[in-house]
């Protein structure tokens, strides 16, 4: 029958954990894909206007390769926002370095342009900022946008993927043996209707959940960067008016040029010299389709502000997640609660429970009456959480202030495990075309002869005395 009970409260434990963490996986993996989805959906959006009105308001510009460097753009925007590589400041350098060719030759198009002409071009470009300084702005925004909007959706994955691993850490013999003497000990004992001693409770439960807890400092920051982070979104200056805007800013950068086409022609021809004329046959009429910016619409779009508003209420009602499991056992419906004191089911009787409550984590327990704790055994998978809180945050925490981090499988960046961001007695350094370079860390004096041949002079200059030595033994001898 014990042996039946403790199989049974077992069940019981791990089902009421289980329905827990499923409940808050949930919640985080539902915001996860909503956001991510809106943000995708920001980004086809902004490019169907693109290809929808940029034909007929640009003409031969958007038709030279059937408007490809614009959809080229997209996919280098997509890529980056799903941390595959790409350089966000390379791609929209070569971006505008294409478009300036395709708009200048289409204003000039009773001129023919060899490549060196191009190139020249190319070099006029700073000097030129032919498209004012909308790359300029577009390159700082839409850079600190898409870190934080891929880092937010990564943020929340690895929070319920970090819930899930750690729903699956078994319970200890120990802890099994209590939760059955909690829950069935007062029925073999003939009290059916005796609820437990809050404390009695509490102290079990603390004690079995005591690895769990110690997540809680790292969680509590995680959650507070993907409320940072969430602030950014909304707003003028927020990822929503950024990424959902990208087309537009791109049809005034070609206005802009358009306006100043005389003066920077002008430029042109006189740093580059004077293009051959196109043959007669080709078509000379220049294609002035100017227009006002395009305006968005955001009719399908949902409102971030309230997905915002929703996903800060999440967050809010998850922080104290880990701290608060010992209560979904210790409920209302199993406690005595205040007033029976004296009533309640202390693990020997029917009796006030006379030991203190326990803090929550694995140092408190030290003292636990209950379960038998050894805080010098953590539990490694939890400690291995735990890093990756810390990795997770230090991303968003970067992404808030609008440094590129490098985004992988957060499963992946497991201290020791030879992959990923963790380094051991090195500094990492983020360069800026993307690659990681490693600086080890002296950890003590070397001296180093100065000369590099040193050491092979002073194996001659002994073989020398030793020689001369040999010469005056034998010339002694005469």
């Amino acid at each position: 029958m014990e042996e039946n009970f403790s199989n049974i409260s077992k069940m019981e434990f791990d089902n009421s954990l289980r329905e827990s963490s499923l409940s808050v996986q949930g919640l985080l993996i539902t915001q996860n894909r909503n956001f991510d989805r809106y943000f995708q959906d920001l980004l086809n959006k902004s490019e169907q206007i693109l290809l929808d009105t940029f034909p007929s308001k640009y003409g031969e510009l958007y038709t030279q390769n059937d408007g490809k460097i614009f959809r080229d753009l997209y996919v280098e925007l997509r890529q980056y926002y799903r941390g595959s590589g790409v350089n966000l400041e390379e791609a929209l350098t070569e971006f505008w370095s294409h478009l300036v060719d395709r708009v200048f030759k289409a204003q000039n198009s009773q001129f023919t342009f060899t490549d060196d002409y191009l190139d020249c071009l190319a070099k006029q470009y700073d000097q030129l900022k032919p498209f004012g300084d909308i790359p300029r702005e577009m390159k700082l925004k839409a850079t600190r946008a898409f870190i934080a909007a891929r880092s937010f959706v990564q943020g929340l994955s690895a929070a319920a993927d970090i819930v899930r691993k750690v729903t699956q850490v078994p319970m200890s013999r120990e802890c099994t043996r209590e939760v059955m003497k909690l829950m069935y000990c007062p029925l073999c004992r003939g009290h059916y209707n005796v609820k437990l001693c809050d404390n009695y409770c509490l102290n079990v439960m603390r004690g079995c959940l005591a690895n769990q807890a110690d997540l809680d400092p790292e969680w509590r920051n995680l959650i507070e960067s993907l409320l940072l982070v969430a602030g950014k979104f909304n707003g003028v200056a927020g990822v929503e008016n950024i990424i959902g805007t990208i087309h537009i800013k791109i049809s005034e950068a070609i206005t802009h040029m358009q306006e100043n086409k005389e003066v920077i022609t002008n430029k042109v021809f006189k740093s580059c010299g004077n293009p051959k004329k196109a043959n007669k046959g080709a078509k000379t009429e220049e294609r002035k389709r100017k227009g006002k910016a395009i305006a968005e619409d955001k009719s399908t779009i949902p409102s971030m502000d309230n997905m915002v508003s929703d996903v800060k209420v999440m967050l809010a009602e998850i922080q104290d997640y880990w701290v608060s499991l010992p209560n979904i056992f210790c409920s209302e419906k199993v406690i005595a609660g205040p007033g029976n004191e004296d009533k309640c089911w202390n693990g020997m009787a029917r009796a006030r429970y006379m030991p203190e409550r326990m803090g929550s984590g694995l140092a408190n327990q030290i003292n636990n009456p209950e379960i038998d704790v050894d805080i010098t055994k953590p539990d490694m998978t939890i400690r291995q959480q735990i890093m990756q809180l810390k990795i997770m945050t230090n991303r968003l925490r970067n992404a808030y202030n609008g440094n590129d981090v490098d985004f992988q499988d957060t499963s992946d960046d497991i201290s020791g495990s030879g992959s990923g961001d963790g380094c051991t007695d090195t500094v990492c350094i983020k360069t800026v075309s993307g690659d990681s370079s490693v600086i080890h860390t002296q950890t003590h004096v070397v001296f180093k002869d100065k000369s590099p041949g040193s050491n092979g002079n002073a194996s001659s200059w002994n073989l020398s005395l030793l020689l001369a030595a040999l010469l005056v033994a034998h010339f002694a001898r005469w």
